[in-house]
């Protein structure tokens, strides 16, 4: 039975529906990659040193090594959920553009409240109305991610009392659950130069092992002057790894700081690739509050990496792995670099500057403290909503009437190597 399958069964969907819709999103906008030479030395090592056998191309999540699909296609053109629209029926579907929905429109009159539909701004700033039909079966529907949709609940007066009341929210309904239980899937990396430049690839090949750690790759980024100051990729502070350190010291000046730091690195510092391993199904849980009732602001979030020792010894497993990747013979027929120093690509990891974390002087002889600093964010945030808290089996907000929530934030674990396929099929499924 695939990782999968066993993600399908355990949150109670509907076998048959789900490997109907599947395959309706990957006709629309997922392809079979055209392999990188560094994804294939990859893959290779990655059979090498046992994470066997070798499943091919495939979408399912079966241990062993496998090339999964991609949103680019030959042309290299990425491909969205946005173009599922297209086989949507015209006639049925109004899409607003720059409307950003500020809270939910919620009846109390009744015994228990319902939703009537939504207050909007455009782009101008100011504020709509968009009421629901009335036929019986019309909703809302709240798809504005793991952060976005339990903020909008929040902000509608749906969550915990305390804190609705704090922020001078009229509690529409006490519910205890909203906004916690957050969980981010942690990815740590490490860096391996090559004495040449490498084609740049973005996770093709991947080995998932039984310990639930996604081992991946990256290669190619960097390979420019301009780009060594500006990002290197997923592994970039710049687009996005303020998640990881705490909200009060998520500051302009903490921003800064690492940019300026980023100056001193050698153009040679990301000549070459990243092999990067992610933990499935963290223990570690957060929690999102608001930090005021502007919809605009983002919400506080806190995931709490590597609080649970579990994940710490996933982490470590992970490390080990990636250093007998990097010396297996495949790699280093590729790198054509001698065999490396684990304590050296470990500080080479450390010094690639790849969050905002300070580092510690034992970063690279306590791999579990090497894990802690060098954690980094692939968004693949979920929580926030979950069913049987938030929302029941039918996706509809617990206690409410006319209001389901759709998307992440009603997982309790991130399935797979990325959700979004995931997340699309749960959209075309309900």
């Amino acid at each position: 039975m695939s990782k999968s399958t066993i993600y399908v069964k355990r949150v109670g969907w509907d076998a048959k529906l789900v490997n109907e819709s599947y395959p309706w999103i990957e006709r629309r906008i997922a392809h079979k990659p055209k392999l990188a030479p560094w994804q294939r030395a990859v893959r290779d090592s990655l059979l090498e040193v046992g994470i066997s056998p070798f499943n091919g191309f495939t979408y399912d999540h079966k241990y062993g090594t496998k090339v999964g699909g991609t949103i680019f296609d030959d042309s290299g053109r990425r491909h969205t959920a946005a173009e599922l629209l297209i086989s949507g029926n015209p006639q049925n579907l109004n899409v607003l553009i720059h409307a950003t929905v500020q809270r939910i429109v919620l009846d109390t009159s009744g015994s228990k409240p319902k939703a009537m539909g939504v207050v909007f701004k455009d782009e101008h700033g100011e504020e709509h109305q968009a009421f629901l039909s009335r036929n019986p079966g019309s909703e809302v529907l709240l798809s504005s991610g793991a952060i976005g949709s339990p903020q909008m609940l929040l902000l509608s007066g749906i969550g915990p009392k305390a804190d609705l009341e704090k922020q001078n929210i009229s509690v529409v309904l006490d519910n205890k659950f909203v906004g916690k239980g957050m969980q981010d899937n942690p990815m740590n990396t490490v860096f391996v130069p090559t004495n040449k430049p490498v084609r740049q690839s973005l996770i093709q090949t991947v080995g998932v092992t039984k310990m639930g750690v996604y081992i991946e790759a990256s290669s190619g980024f960097g390979q420019s002057g301009d780009s060594i100051q500006h990002h290197h990729g997923i592994v970039s502070a710049e687009i996005g790894q303020l998640p990881t350190i705490p909200p009060k010291k998520r500051t302009r000046e903490a921003i800064q700081a690492y940019k300026d730091s980023k100056e001193d690195l050698p153009f040679e510092a990301f000549m070459g690739g990243f092999i990067l391993e992610k933990l499935a199904s963290p223990k570690s849980k957060g929690h999102l509050s608001l930090i005021n009732t502007n919809p605009d602001d983002n919400p506080s979030v806190t995931f709490n990496y590597f609080s649970h020792p579990f994940d710490v010894k996933r982490c470590v497993y992970g490390i080990r792995m990636m250093e007998k990747i990097v010396n297996s013979k495949h790699f280093i027929n590729y790198t054509r670099l001698d065999k490396a120093s684990a304590d050296k690509l470990l500080n080479l990891s450390v010094k690639a500057n790849i969050n905002l974390l300070p580092k510690h002087t034992n970063d690279t002889s306590s791999l579990e403290q090497f894990c802690k600093d060098t954690v980094i964010t692939i968004w693949h945030y979920h929580g926030g909503c979950h069913i049987g808290k938030v929302v029941g089996p039918d996706y509809r907000v617990l206690g409410v009437n006319g209001l389901r929530v759709i998307d992440g934030s009603t997982f309790f674990e991130s399935p797979g190597t990325n959700p979004q396929a995931t997340v699309m099929m749960l959209g075309r499924k309900r």
